[in-house]
């Protein structure tokens, strides 16, 4: 079952410094039938203005990964944790007990990230931050784990849920497979191009919920980049 989110029908805001489409409830948009896909609880689609971002602010019990598409973003935190995190990067944190951070365009230009939020497997302990490069070029052709919380998956940046990030690039016409119990709650969204995904086209922004499928089918219709979520 794939369940297609077309980016135009998402809730969103617009700040002027931040323009925000969420495919899930979050902030000012609330739906009671849209408050997560499994342990995926938040995917928002964020643009943020030159020079601007969000100030210091609290989490807690939260697993955070930021996929940044263009421009950079830069972090720091109460545990003095400091980075910048540029295009075909992704940074993580585990709010365990709490932490404050802040993140910033401190570029010249627009700055797009993915931010997600899935709910760790178990609550509390200390709270953690990194950030790993994935060149585009490394994950040509194929699915690439950027975050996990699985063992198996040791190249991935570590979360604390019993899930995966994974991104690929796609040529127009390149096919990957992904494999997983049906039982799973996977999400996909094209950060650019589009794709056919077990015969469902799926635009560049558009986000797709997908239950009961044993193997996903990624056919590039045209040159594309995207992010897969496989959570409990």
């Amino acid at each position: 079952m794939i369940e297609l989110k077309p980016f135009a029908a998402l809730g969103g805001a617009d700040h002027g410094w931040l323009k925000a489409k969420h495919h899930f409830s979050f902030a000012s948009y609330y739906d009671p039938k849209n408050m997560g896909h499994g342990a995926l609880r938040v995917w928002n689609d964020d643009e943020i203005a030159p020079n601007t971002g969000f100030p210091a602010h609290p989490h807690r019990d939260m697993e955070i990964i930021t996929y940044v598409r263009e421009g950079a973003i830069t972090h720091q935190d109460s545990l003095g944790n400091k980075g910048r995190t540029e295009a075909g990067d992704v940074q993580v944190m585990s709010a365990g007990s709490g932490i404050r951070h802040s993140e910033y365009n401190l570029e010249p230009t627009t700055t797009r990230i993915f931010q997600i939020w899935i709910e760790p497997a178990t609550e509390g302990g200390q709270p953690t931050w990194g950030a790993k490069p994935f060149p585009k070029s490394d994950r040509s052709g194929k699915l690439v784990t950027l975050a996990s919380g699985f063992a198996d998956d040791g190249d991935a940046l570590p979360i604390r849920a019993k899930a995966r990030v994974l991104g690929t690039t796609l040529k127009a016409g390149e096919t990957a497979e992904y494999s997983a119990d049906k039982a799973r709650h996977l999400y996909l969204v094209p950060a650019a191009g589009s794709v056919e995904v077990n015969g469902v086209r799926i635009n560049a922004r558009d986000g797709a919920a997908i239950r009961d499928e044993a193997t996903l089918k990624i056919t590039a219709l045209e040159d594309s980049e995207l992010v897969l979520v496989d959570a409990a």
